[in-house]
């Protein structure tokens, strides 16, 4: 199977479910995954380290009221932070119908449906806005096409939003950095390991109205 099938709509590799566990310090999930999507057999190391690693909620000048997974594919991260953020509804966004199905079902069974929305791009109100992103992008559909993914997102952070990312060093990571400072996201690296980046991405500011 290539990769492009897990950025599909509607994969057609069949269907093999299956079980998985996400351990953490501070949060267990059981998800199913199935074939078809990204990372179908475990978490990724990727994922993981993110979510280890990251900052606290705590560590946020104002609790988050509205999270972001950008290619949240069967739903880790979201869930995740649907647990970590108590006042927050967290949103997942993906191409891939299978993963969003996935996603919901996997919401359900960890007791955070409420907490959460999964559905693609077209599918989210245009005026809704994030307080924090937290994503391992998708960095394998190609450079051009994720900035204008990573455009179209971090623009609807709200004025004191931000994201957190994790990118491997050897897909981008720090060329990615700087693109998204050169464009007006003040990007930091914040932790570095085996190979991989977790980087946080601040708000750009809107343009100036002069008379």
């Amino acid at each position: 199977m290539t990769d492009s099938q897990y950025f599909d709509s509607t994969p057609t590799v069949a269907s093999k479910r299956q079980q998985i566990e996400l351990v953490l310090p501070d949060v267990y999930l059981e998800l199913t995954t199935d074939s078809g999507v990204f990372s179908a057999g475990q978490v990724d190391k990727g994922t993981r380290y993110l979510l280890k690693d990251m900052p606290a909620i705590g560590s946020l000048p104002t609790p988050p009221t509205s999270v972001l997974d950008l290619g949240c594919g069967y739903g880790p991260i979201a869930l995740t932070m649907a647990k970590r953020a108590a006042e927050a509804h967290v949103w997942g966004v993906d191409v891939n119908e299978r993963a969003l199905a996935l996603a919901i079902e996997n919401a359900a069974a960890n007791g955070v449906a409420e907490k959460t929305t999964f559905a693609s791009a077209d599918d989210i109100d245009s005026e809704q806005r994030f307080d924090l992103i937290v994503s391992n992008p998708p960095i394998r559909i190609g450079k051009a096409a994720l900035h204008e993914v990573l455009t179209v997102w971090l623009d609807r952070l709200t004025p004191n939003g931000r994201a957190w990312l994790v990118v491997q060093k050897h897909l981008g990571s720090d060329s990615l950095a700087e693109w998204m400072t050169m464009n007006g996201w003040a990007t930091t690296r914040l932790a570095s390991r085996k190979g991989f980046r977790i980087l946080e991405v601040l708000a750009r500011a809107e343009p100036e109205i002069t008379a």
